[in-house]
């Protein structure tokens, strides 16, 4: 069964192959030049930090729905050894086996594909098993820092926390933009909240990962034609699950990732942000996001920090 003409259509729109040449592998982090940075700084006033990683532990969000992506699992390889000899400066050493997006993470261009393609019209069969991503592996992200914009779309609606069946549609984000009194421009890296996450913290990983509130497939559009950089959300699949479209499984992905080349963040914790926004009456403000640089990876581990 092939892909629906209507997201085809809409593929169509949002498509970015070529703009920034036929060599580029980051896409719409391009966006994100010299000036936005420069403006970026400038929404540092109170210099406010607030952490939006969840920890990484083994009895993480991942339920073992998802094939392959664990939990991180900890061990200490040396403890307090005197590796130089008796007397010596004794050293302590970590070994961690995880799921690269098992938390908070950015997906990186090639986690997604269709058609046999990935970003920029390159093959899909570019991703090996023995050397990962060929072509815009997460490791190709050269810096990720802008100005961050919280989309509340739950407080937005003065809710906790969206229905599991709420598809956030372009008229939530723009209702989301009204109400923090923002304007979503180009480079912007757009966080939008659901409150889903409110599950997880709560303990019941299985609840937050299914029915999950999350993008629509006519968001796409939204971001595209403000230039967004980059965007997150604060739920296990990112976009409406079960899909919007019967059988149209992860479009929302393959448009961002494949079409339009911006990255896609999940599991971000925009819980004590959503608070400290309104606190402050502000939605804007300095984020860093940084991808661990795994070599050709498709996606990496987060901790990113929002400076209002």
């Amino acid at each position: 069964m092939g892909l629906p003409a209507e997201f085809h259509d809409i593929a169509k729109r949002v498509n970015n192959w070529g703009r920034w040449g036929a060599d580029d592998e980051i896409g719409t982090l391009n966006l994100i030049t010299d000036e936005v940075v420069r403006a970026a700084a400038t929404t540092v006033t109170s210099g406010r930090r607030i952490p939006l990683g969840l920890p990484l532990r083994q009895d993480g969000i991942q339920t073992g729905v998802i094939p392959g992506r664990i939990n991180p699992v900890h061990a200490m390889v040396q403890i307090n050894q005197e590796i130089f000899g008796p007397g010596t400066v004794a050293c302590s050493d970590d070994l961690v086996t995880l799921g690269l997006q098992s938390a908070t993470h950015w997906d990186a261009l090639p986690h997604a594909s269709h058609s046999g393609r990935i970003y920029n019209g390159r093959p899909a069969d570019s991703i090996t098993a023995h050397h990962g991503a060929e072509f815009s592996g997460i490791d190709k992200v050269p810096h990720l820092v802008s100005r961050g914009v919280l989309l509340d779309v739950a407080r937005a609606k003065g809710l906790d926390r969206l229905p599991g069946n709420h598809a956030v549609t372009p008229e939530d984000l723009d209702e989301a933009a009204e109400f923090g009194r923002v304007t979503v421009g180009a480079g912007d890296i757009v966080l939008v909240r659901t409150g889903q996450l409110q599950l997880s913290l709560a303990g019941d990983h299985h609840a937050y990962g299914y029915p999950s509130p999350g993008l629509s497939i006519r968001t796409p559009e939204w971001f595209h034609a403000r230039d967004v950089a980059a965007v997150a959300n604060d739920t296990l699949t990112f976009e409406i699950f079960p899909p919007e479209i019967e059988n149209l499984w992860l479009p929302v992905h393959a448009l961002h990732l494949v079409e339009m080349g911006m990255l896609q963040g999940q599991n971000f914790n925009l819980e004590e942000l959503s608070t400290a926004c309104a606190q402050e009456s502000r939605h804007a403000f300095l984020l860093s996001a940084m991808p661990e640089p795994f070599v050709g990876a498709t996606g990496t581990p987060v901790a990113p920090v929002a400076v209002l």
